[in-house]
């Protein structure tokens, strides 16, 4: 059930709202920066590559290919497919995101003419296990969504200001031009949260009891208390 009302692709819509939040947290300690998500760059052959999220600061361009995976990954630099493997031994293979990240960062870095440091990050979700992954590259970050801040700390740390915050602006105003779906797409993903959460929760768990001071108990239907509960949770 939880499969047909959380599909692939909530899902990872899903992943990507979760990592931005992540963002917020890095901004909140001084690291200050403006997050954008689902940025469609075009590409010479008039088709687009789609970044998931972008974290534009004094430091350069943190570009983040968004995996909202759960258990146990495999993979290396070289291999075109990497592997998830579920605790069934189930295997889903998935396009190498090391790869996939270089393309992005080959037609972001087009698009704002070069000049600007552009860091490659993979997040996963914290329901994985990185198993067996051989990255020897340092220009490549592959972390858990929980350990963002702390990679994103470790590359300020380490990287010089390069951007003021006139250019950090001037950045990101041009590259909103191409992420027109991001504000309609985050309204159309907080709701589906809410509305799948209560379908699943009324068709599990039709009623529940209800007490209210003064009176007996009644039943009702449990998506009231659930409706609550999401709007307040998935108030990103």
């Amino acid at each position: 059930m939880l499969n047909q009302v959380f599909d692939a692709e909530w899902k990872g819509s899903y992943g990507e709202l979760l990592t931005e939040r992540e963002l917020k947290l890095v901004q909140l300690f001084g690291r200050s920066g403006k997050t954008l998500r689902n940025v469609y760059v075009p590409k010479d052959n008039g088709e687009t590559s789609e970044i998931d999220v972008l974290f534009i600061t004094q430091k350069g361009i943190f570009v983040i290919e968004s995996k909202n995976y759960s258990g146990w990954i495999f993979g290396d630099a070289d291999s075109t497919y990497w592997t998830a493997m579920l605790p069934n031994r189930q295997k889903n293979f998935f396009y190498n995101p090391v790869k996939q990240n270089e393309t992005h960062i080959r037609w972001l870095g087009r698009y704002l003419d070069g000049g600007v440091p552009l860091f490659s990050l993979i997040v996963f979700s914290e329901r994985c296990e990185l198993k067996r992954i051989s990255v020897p590259s340092p220009d490549v970050s592959i972390i858990k969504r929980d350990q963002t801040y702390a990679t994103v700390r470790s590359i300020w740390e380490g990287s010089p200001n390069v951007l003021g915050k006139e250019q950090v602006n001037a950045i990101y105003e041009k590259l909103a031009q191409l992420a027109y779906k991001e504000a309609a797409q985050a309204s159309v993903v907080r709701s589906e949260a809410i509305l799948r959460l209560i379908l699943f929760r009324s068709y599990a768990f039709p009623f529940g009891t209800v007490r209210v001071t003064g009176h007996s108990p009644y039943q009702l239907p449990r998506c009231f208390a659930w409706y609550s509960l999401c709007s307040f949770l998935f108030r990103l």
